[in-house]
């Protein structure tokens, strides 16, 4: 199962937005190691997380509802990128450059549900 939801545009994107945040919270400061970057890593993992685990269910209903789990945890990990940007940890640049990521998979997360109905 794992195998068919890593081929989906939607699995990929969110894979490489969890990888990017990853990489930009290395260097957030020492003292948010439990706070911010622990939360954001985390929101950003339930992201594919919940598309992988909603996928395995078998049914379109447990499938959407995991979809719009990650949809909420995509959420939660766009404020994160902002309040990065407003305590200086990330550049405006880097900022946009995520927020662009996170908008795509937002938009493929849609389609996703609409497509499940």
């Amino acid at each position: 199962m794992y195998e068919d939801t890593s081929k989906l545009i939607v699995w990929q994107k969110a894979q490489e937005l969890v990888l990017k945040i990853y990489e930009v919270t290395k260097n957030f400061p020492k003292d948010e190691q439990f706070g911010l970057t622990s939360q954001f890593r985390r929101a950003a993992v339930s992201i594919p997380s919940n598309i992988v685990e909603g996928k395995a269910r078998g049914s379109n209903k447990d499938y959407n509802r995991f979809l719009l789990i990650a949809r909420g945890s995509l959420e939660e990990v766009k404020y994160q990128m902002f309040l990065a940007r407003d305590l200086k940890y990330i550049d405006e640049q880097k900022y946009k450059e995520l927020l662009n990521l996170a908008m795509e998979v937002g938009r493929l997360l849609a389609g996703l549900i609409r497509k499940l109905g």
